[in-house]
């Protein structure tokens, strides 16, 4: 049986991604200290891979799909396809120095830069036309300075652990987030390409109902026109007769964001019997 091969990277980013798949209603299972999660349908395939791997596997075309960040994707060079921005584990990559270094101070010496990101720093670097020798870290970047660095290029999501590690930041060099990416390989097989397109509608239909609920509602013929035109939807609202021909019950999809708003606006128009719940998936 043909099997899509995808990857999803160990650490901060794995429970996310998993959640979104449980969603989906695709069930992953890890057993501990191992690498090849077991999945409930027959057609995928899964290993779990540090993220900074991810790119290049994809571009071998030994996996076909694969969930990682965009400053990986970008410090490996790696020649895929992003399929879509998940948004999850939002940061930022940075330049930061300690609080005793001014920036005339960057452009007067040679500076010792400690990171994870090795080429994105140096390219960041020859752009300003600084002067540097960049030494690779392995976690625990922002520990380096000053004793035995003067400049750090690290991620982060709040600035916070900068902070309270005595640096500023400098610079920010680029926004990062979880994105799904593919194999060019894997889409240039039709059977392959399809099954990624039906993930990809999952997805999207577990993320734009994370951000919406389905309110219910009640209301009476007479203030039923008013209730109406005053309704936010995704497009037009559901409305049904109520029994005995009393009035109508309404259901809308709407932004979680407006119901605070909403629901004393929607009483004042004259809905009874509010309820507000969840949704698992939204497919426009």
């Amino acid at each position: 049986m043909e099997k899509l091969k995808i990857l999803i990277p160990k650490g901060r980013i794995y429970d996310n991604v998993v959640e979104l798949f449980n969603g989906a209603g695709i069930s992953i299972k890890l057993p501990e200290r191992a690498y090849r999660p077991t999945v409930n349908q027959d057609d995928l395939e899964i290993k779990v891979m540090k993220p900074q791997n991810i790119g290049k596997l994809l571009e071998l075309g030994s996996h076909d799909i694969g969930f990682t960040g965009k400053d990986w994707i970008r410090e490996t060079g790696a020649d895929v396809e992003e399929i879509m921005d998940l948004g999850f584990d939002k940061v930022r990559i940075v330049a930061a120095v300690p609080e005793t270094i001014d920036d005339t101070m960057l452009k007067t010496k040679r500076i010792i830069v400690a990171t994870e990101y090795e080429n994105i720093a140096k390219q960041w670097l020859d752009s300003k036309q600084i002067d540097s020798l960049v030494v690779r870290t392995y976690g625990a970047t922002e520990v380096f300075p000053p004793d035995d660095a003067d400049m750090i290029v690290d991620n982060t999501a709040t600035g916070r652990t900068l902070i309270e590690n005595g640096l500023r930041i400098v610079d920010t060099i680029m926004t990062s987030s979880t994105c799904l990416f593919a194999s060019k390989i894997a889409l240039s097989d039709p059977w392959k390409r399809q099954k990624i397109s039906e993930l990809k509608m999952l997805f999207e239909a577990v993320l734009d109902a994370r951000e919406r609920v389905m309110l219910e509602m009640n209301v009476t013929r007479a203030r039923f026109q008013d209730l109406v035109q005053g309704l936010p939807s995704m497009r037009s609202p559901t409305v049904a007769p109520l029994y005995g021909d009393d009035g109508y019950a309404i259901k809308i999809a709407v932004k979680k964001s407006e119901v605070p708003t909403l629901l004393p606006r929607l009483k004042n128009l004259g809905a009874t019997d509010i309820l507000e719940y969840d949704l698992r998936k939204v497919v426009s």
